[in-house]
C-alpha cells in the first residue's frame, strides 16, 4: 500500500470509503432497541460519522499512541477536561483563566499534541481549561448502504442466570438454574455502505496536521476493522478505498463531480447480494485537470468508462 502520493499535507483530498458488513450489527440505534440504523424512506442502512471516527480514533492511538503528538483527545470512557486540564498544567495557567492569550495557548498545546483534534476538530470552551474550538481538517458524511438493508432480530438464551433471585420457585439458595433467560440479538444479512470524506489543507494549517496525520488516516480506514472486533459487529471489513488527489489547494473540481465518477452497483438486481462479490464498480477513469485517481483498495470487478467529455467538470 504505497500512500507516498497522497500525504502532502497542502494539497485537498476527497476520498471515498467502501465497507460491508455481514450478520452484524454495524452501528446500532439506541433510541430503536439497538436496531441498525436505516433510512425509514428507503430503508437503506446508516453508520454515523461518529461510528467511523471512533474506529479511526482507536486504530491511531493503538499504532501510533506511544508516539509523541498521537494522544487520542476523545477517549473510550473519558473525561474532556481532564485531557485539556493537561494543557494548562503545561502552559502554567490557572484553570479558570480564560483570557484570550490562554485560550489560544491551550488550543495549540491540544492540536500539537492530540490526533483527533487535529484531524477532526473539537468544542474545548469549557468553563474550566478552556481551550477554545478547533475546526477539523477532516469532515466524513454519514454511511448509507447502496441497497436497502433488513435489519433482522436474533432470539437467544442464556442457560445461566444472573440472580439467585431469578429462579421461580423452591430455594433460591440450592437450585441450579434450570431454565435460561431469554434475549434478543439484532444483525444485518449483509449490507454494503459507501461513505464520503473531505481533507481541507487551509483548515490543516491552522491545527498543524502533517505526513504522519494522513498515513495514520488512510491506514486507519483500510485496518481498523481488523482491531475492532466483536460479536455484535459480524464481518466488516473496507472493500474499497478511492482517493481523489488535487494538486491545488483550494481544489481542481467540486467533490461531488468526483464522487460520481465512481458507481458501486450490483451485477444483478434479482439476485440478493450476500458479498462484495456480488458488486461492480463502474469506473470513469478520466479525471479533470489536475486530478489524480489513487485505488488505495479496489476489491471489485471493475468496468472502466473512458469519456474525454468528463474532464470538462
Amino acid at each position: 500500500m504505497n500512500l507516498n502520493p497522497i500525504i502532502d499535507p497542502n494539497k485537498r483530498y476527497d476520498f471515498m470509503l467502501v465497507f460491508d458488513v455481514m450478520d452484524g450489527n454495524p452501528n446500532g440505534d439506541p433510541d430503536a432497541g439497538n436496531l441498525p440504523r436505516i433510512d425509514p424512506e428507503t430503508m437503506q442502512g446508516i453508520v454515523t460519522d461518529v461510528a467511523i471516527k471512533r474506529k479511526i480514533r482507536d486504530y491511531v492511538y493503538l499504532t501510533r499512541g506511544h508516539l509523541e503528538g498521537f494522544d487520542i483527545y476523545v477517549k473510550h470512557r473519558g473525561i474532556l477536561t481532564n485531557e485539556q486540564k493537561k494543557a494548562y498544567e503545561q502552559l502554567g495557567k490557572q484553570e479558570n483563566d480564560g483570557s484570550p492569550g490562554t485560550v489560544k495557548d491551550a488550543r495549540q498545546w491540544m492540536c500539537e499534541h492530540y490526533f483527533d483534534t487535529r484531524m477532526f476538530g473539537a468544542v474545548m470552551s469549557t468553563k474550566k481549561f478552556n481551550a477554545g474550538q478547533v475546526r477539523g481538517a477532516v469532515q466524513l458524511t454519514f454511511a448509507r448502504s447502496v441497497d436497502p438493508i433488513f435489519p433482522s432480530e436474533s432470539r437467544i438464551t442464556r442457560v445461566a442466570l444472573t440472580n439467585a433471585d431469578d429462579i421461580k420457585g423452591g430455594d433460591v439458595a440450592d437450585q441450579e438454574a434450570r431454565a435460561g433467560q431469554m434475549g434478543r440479538k439484532a444483525h444485518v444479512p449483509y449490507g454494503l455502505y459507501v461513505a464520503y470524506g473531505f481533507y481541507t489543507p487551509s483548515f490543516a494549517a491552522q491545527t498543524g496536521v502533517g505526513e504522519e496525520d494522513l498515513k495514520g488516516l488512510w491506514e486507519s480506514l483500510v485496518n481498523m476493522w481488523d482491531l475492532d472486533h466483536s460479536a455484535a459487529r459480524g464481518r466488516m471489513a473496507c472493500r474499497g478505498l478511492y482517493v481523489f488527489a488535487h494538486e491545488s489547494r483550494l481544489g481542481n473540481a467540486p467533490s461531488s463531480q468526483l464522487f460520481e465518477k465512481i458507481d458501486i452497483r450490483r451485477f444483478d438486481k434479482d439476485v440478493v447480494a450476500r458479498s462484495y462479490k456480488g458488486y461492480q464498480a463502474i469506473i470513469n477513469e478520466v479525471m479533470p485537470e489536475g486530478v489524480t485517481l489513487h485505488k488505495i483498495v479496489s476489491s471489485f470487478v471493475t468496468s472502466p468508462i473512458n469519456d474525454p467529455a468528463a474532464r470538462s467538470l
